[in-house]
């Protein structure tokens, strides 16, 4: 039997596909990239690895570019990293993780994303970004952000957000947002809000927003809105609105505004430039506006003093009545109309 040699370009291919092969499943190893075992970017990473998609352990990313995958470290990168580092899939802080954009799951002591974190959140500490939240995100302390909010943050002692805010977001004592916000806000202690505000907002001592609200605002001890609320709000011991309040309003002393529309009770006194609809407080008054107009009471008011400095519209029923014009009917003990040039005190009822 007759062997015959192997042709030589038959042996440089083979030679040159085993060499191949054993580049790309042998690991390679430097000082500055830690050791990887991957065959091109997917495999394992333990160290400082740029690029990985698999599984990736580091102490603390400092050359992080990508990893998709598992990304698990032990601390934070340094300050010289901001704006880098993207990782997308399950971040692992064993305490810490960060970088710059996070996409999935995250899970640690404490978490960080310099830019933007889409996904899950899990901190038994906080957890922090520069960039928008969106996901559903829960900090063991708290958590802040200098971007927008758009699903649930819990927060066990606080959440703050610098733009806005969109969902559900639970502070154990307070909760604040630079922005506008849309949905459910609760804050144990208490929560502020700059922009204007769709939902429902809960403090449990008290709630403020600056800007116009629609919706509900419930303020343990008191609420205030520095704009226009059409809705309800309720405040343990006071409410008060900077513009024009349609809808319900109850404080359990008092209830002021601009002007107050709807049904108002309170528990000491409801005071507004113009009032109309249903209002029912021990004191009611109506005083001259910050143009100096005099004060409207149009609708009915059930009070133990009605105090009209301008005109009435309607119904009083108090022990006292005064009006400086009345166009309508006071009962009570003593009634005063101004206006009237007879008869302008009368006991029982006056009418104009």
């Amino acid at each position: 039997m007759r062997v015959h040699a192997p042709h030589p370009n038959t042996l440089a291919r083979t030679f040159a596909a085993a060499l191949a092969f054993a580049t790309l499943a042998l690991p390679t190893a430097t000082s500055a990239q830690g050791l990887k075992i991957a065959a091109g970017d997917v495999g394992i990473g333990i160290g400082d690895v740029p690029r990985l998609d698999g599984l990736r352990l580091n102490f603390r990313d400092d050359r992080l570019d990508l990893v998709r995958g598992v990304n698990a470290t032990f601390w934070s990168p340094p300050n010289r990293m901001r704006g880098r580092g993207q990782m997308r899939g399950l971040v692992l802080g064993l305490p810490l993780a960060g970088g710059r954009d996070i996409d999935g799951v995250g899970i640690g002591v404490g978490l960080q994303a310099e830019g933007t974190f889409d996904g899950i959140g899990i901190a038994a500490v906080g957890m922090g970004t520069g960039g928008p939240m969106r996901g559903i995100f829960v900090g063991g302390l708290g958590m802040g952000s200098g971007g927008s909010l758009t699903g649930i943050a819990v927060g066990g002692l606080g959440a703050g957000f610098g733009g806005g805010m969109r969902g559900l977001a639970i502070g154990g004592l307070g909760i604040g947002g630079g922005g506008g916000f849309e949905g459910v806000a609760i804050g144990g202690l208490g929560g502020g809000f700059s922009g204007p505000f769709r939902g429902v907002g809960i403090g449990g001592v008290g709630l403020g927003v600056g800007d116009d609200t629609r919706g509900l605002l419930i303020g343990g001890v008191g609420v205030g809105a520095g704009g226009d609320v059409t809705g309800a709000v309720i405040g343990g011991v006071g409410a008060g609105i900077g513009g024009h309040l349609k809808g319900l309003g109850i404080g359990g002393v008092g209830i002021g505004g601009e002007h107050l529309e709807g049904l108002m009770l309170a528990g000491a006194g409801v005071g507004a430039h113009r009032i109309q609809g249903l209002v029912v407080a021990p004191y009611v008054k109506a005083v001259a506006g910050r143009d100096g107009e005099g004060g409207l009471l149009q609708g009915i008011s059930v009070a133990g003093v009605t105090d009209v400095r301008g005109t009435q519209r309607g119904l009083s029923i108090a022990l006292v009545n005064y009006a400086r014009v009345l166009h309508g009917v006071q009962i009570g003990l003593i009634n005063i109309a101004r206006n009237k040039e007879r008869f302008s005190v009368l006991p029982l009822v006056n009418w104009n």
